[in-house]
């Protein structure tokens, strides 16, 4: 038996739409009309199911965290999960989420649980998804874990959306600069000095600086160009290898500025899932382990690696953070008192929350700074250029008087 996605009109006129179970499009044509609606279209791919096979589909993260969000108070609501998943599907604008909770409302009614059945579905659920979905449900706690992870997706979404809005407006004025120095070396400038080299007078040093910058961009803007396209090919190959972004990381770790802003960043992110999964039920050393993997910094992977291994041999987890000597005091004062007060879940949402706010204040600052530098930068190399095309006219008029 298969789903498929139904458009009907009522007696009224009215259009419906939904999901219904049938073994052939006939039959639902059949169902439709002994329930007095009038078939208009009937779409059967909600209805294929993956067979056991992995589906490369990504459905974006905000229709993923609003399904989160849905299915966490259906399933609150006491309803039975396979009827709350057949009610986010059909709920669902996005046609990729109805195909993806069709297909586990379907593995779910046959007997598979929702953690294994999201495993089809690795590019939509990631692992810490299916982790805590796992956890929820050995512990019988399904709805309360999905309403943790829709607040956490959320939390990950605005400060990813904050970041974002930060840093447009230093790229746009960096990418608009770029272009405009571009087009005024390689054709304005060549066309406005042609007139002074008809003059055959001796040209300021700096005007024969940029014609001779000009030239030289104009001769070599293929080369630059593919160096460019060869630069750009060969990082993304060489970041497929974990000994170049352990590099890369490092090194951004060793920068003054980054170093703090990226260290906020993801032990945030580290404590914020920590707590999620410490308040799902899950024993710490498996919570260190799926929390380690949500981290992007190659270094601070391995210190929270480090960490679990000190757990593991019975260390406390405050001692085993403050041992590796890369994650903030906030976090590590926070886990203690957390242990202690035996709140961990709690001050670890208070560390993350903390340390996001810093982030953000880092973030900030940079970009106070950074917008102003660029300005001026950008308005420096502009004076050099009005300069050098200006300078021949004020020494012809000199000679004229």
């Amino acid at each position: 038996m298969s789903a498929f996605r139904y458009e009907a009109v009522d007696a009224q006129g009215k259009l419906r739409r939904g999901l219904v179970e049938a073994d052939t499009a006939r039959a639902v044509r059949d169902r439709l009309r002994a329930d007095g609606l009038f078939p208009t279209a009937i779409d059967g791919t909600a209805g294929q199911e993956t067979s056991g096979s992995v589906e490369h589909v990504r459905v974006p993260r905000l229709v993923v965290t609003l399904a989160t969000r849905q299915l966490a108070t259906l399933v609150r609501s006491s309803m039975p999960l396979d009827q709350a998943l057949g009610a986010v599907a059909e709920q669902a604008d996005d046609r990729r989420m109805a195909r993806v909770m069709t297909s586990l409302r379907a593995q779910v009614e046959s007997g598979e649980s929702l953690a294994d059945a999201m495993a089809r579905w690795p590019r939509t659920f990631g692992g810490l998804y299916r982790g805590l979905v796992r956890v929820a449900g050995e512990s019988g706690r399904l709805g309360e874990v999905l309403a943790r992870l829709a607040d956490y997706l959320e939390a990950r979404e605005a400060l990813r959306q904050r970041f974002t809005l930060a840093l447009i407006y230093p790229a746009l004025v960096t990418i608009i600069a770029l272009a405009v120095i571009a087009v005024l070396l390689t054709y304005v400038v060549p066309q406005v000095v042609s007139v002074y080299q008809q003059s055959r007078q001796t040209l300021p040093w700096l005007t024969r600086a940029l014609i001779a910058t000009s030239a030289f961009f104009r001769a070599t803007g293929w080369l630059w160009a593919t160096g460019a396209i060869i630069a750009v090919v060969a990082v993304a190959i060489a970041n497929r290898f974990a000994t170049f972004r352990a590099a890369w990381h490092g090194s951004l770790l060793r920068l003054a500025v980054v170093s703090r802003l990226v260290v906020s960043i993801e032990t945030a992110r580290f404590a914020s899932t920590l707590a999620i999964l410490v308040a799902s039920g899950a024993p710490l050393l498996r919570a260190l382990e799926a929390a380690t993997d949500v981290l992007w910094s190659i270094p601070i992977r391995h210190a929270a690696q480090s960490a679990a291994l000190l757990v593991r041999e019975g260390v406390s987890l405050a001692r085993a953070l403050r041992d590796q000597r890369i994650f903030p005091p906030v976090l590590v004062h926070l886990v203690a008192n957390g242990e202690a007060s035996g709140q961990l879940s709690a001050m670890l949402e208070r560390a993350a929350e903390e340390l996001e706010r810093e982030a953000e204040r880092r973030l900030t600052w940079i970009a106070a700074l950074l917008q102003p530098a660029l300005i001026v930068l950008m308005g420096a190399i502009v004076l050099v250029l009005v300069l050098a095309i200006m300078l021949p006219i004020v020494s012809m008029n000199q000679l004229i008087r």
